[in-house]
């Protein structure tokens, strides 16, 4: 098995997903922190999995001294010991009233001067922080909460903490804020709103939870919550494939299939394809309702069972041969 060449292939439609993701919409997310934010969450996950980091390191392609150097670096600030780099150049804009880029430097001198730069483009791309002139005298100023509130063009991230916490949780405050790139004041309102609403759960010093997950069909707002959740279901299913026997087959409870139909206006089979999603939708909403009904009416046992089921479905326009 060429796992290679696997690896190469997914991470191809991993970057097609994130590129259509940033320009949703006409949209222009930035993506500055992407390649550093990538590194770090492979590192960490690398290490749950019981990979040592000379090992880790020599799958980077990279000396150990230099993998543990940048692994340092971007988990947290030379400067600011405990904190990341992006933390601790946020809270040092918010202990100024404005500053400038030289003096940000200077005061972040021990890490790399690209990473602060960095950090300081993806604050003010973010709404965090507004700036103004250029080089070394460009200032910044932190954005009051106010001007915040008025600014945000998408401060309503209810339905994506929903899914989150939900496939996740329980989850923290401070675990959600590094999760979501969204300014922790509009996080801790939308966890009020959901508490409030009774979809999700504070359970104590384990933060956050959710019995359940949502989202209508017809839902004009919380998209974001729905391919979340359907990234989540595919990942996680080929992931305890992986973990348990890669080969398919017919008395798998875990796993998937993709099937491929070649149809044209006026097949007589066209209807019966085009209809699959739909069809499948529908089945499953009345087997949850049913599943519901039965839960209320019975106490679930202490040990239950969790299965998630998926399915997608596109059509391409083919040119005739």
């Amino acid at each position: 098995m060429n796992v290679q060449a696997l690896i190469d292939a997914i991470v191809r439609q991993t970057t097609v997903l994130l590129a259509q993701l940033a320009t949703s919409g006409g949209l222009r997310a930035p993506l500055a922190h992407v390649a550093n934010q990538v590194f770090v969450d492979l590192t960490r996950e690398l290490e749950a999995q019981g990979v040592s980091r000379k090992v880790s390191a020599d799958m980077f392609g990279m000396a150990l001294r230099g993998y543990l150097r940048k692994v340092q670096r971007l988990r947290e600030s030379s400067t600011d010991r405990g904190q990341s780099l992006w933390e601790a150049v946020y809270g040092f804009l918010q202990s100024e009233r404005v500053v400038t880029r030289k003096r940000v430097l200077e005061r972040f001198h021990r890490d790399d001067e690209a990473l602060v730069r960095s950090v300081l483009h993806d604050l003010g791309e973010s709404g965090l922080v507004f700036s103004s002139g250029s080089g070394h005298k460009t200032a910044y100023r932190v954005v009051t909460d106010d001007e915040l509130e008025e600014t945000q063009r998408d401060p309503d991230c209810d339905e994506l903490l929903w899914a989150i916490i939900y496939r996740e949780g329980p989850l923290a405050l401070g675990t959600l804020a590094e999760r979501v790139s969204v300014p922790r004041p509009a996080i801790e309102a939308a966890l009020e709103r959901l508490v409030s609403m009774g979809r999700v759960h504070r359970n104590g010093e384990l933060g956050f939870s959710a019995k359940n997950l949502f989202v209508p069909l017809d839902a004009t707002t919380g998209w974001e919550a729905s391919v979340f959740d359907h990234y989540h279901a595919l990942v996680q299913t080929i992931c305890r494939k992986l973990a348990q026997e890669p080969r398919a087959s017919g008395a798998d409870t875990t796993g998937g299939s993709t099937y491929t139909f070649e149809v044209w206006p006026g097949h007589p089979h066209e209807e019966r394809v085009l209809s699959i999603l739909g069809a499948f939708r529908k089945a499953q909403s009345e087997l949850r309702a049913e599943i519901q009904q039965y839960n209320e009416d019975h106490p679930a046992p202490s040990e239950s069972k969790r299965v998630v089921v998926y399915a997608g479905q596109y059509v391409s326009e083919e040119e005739g041969s």
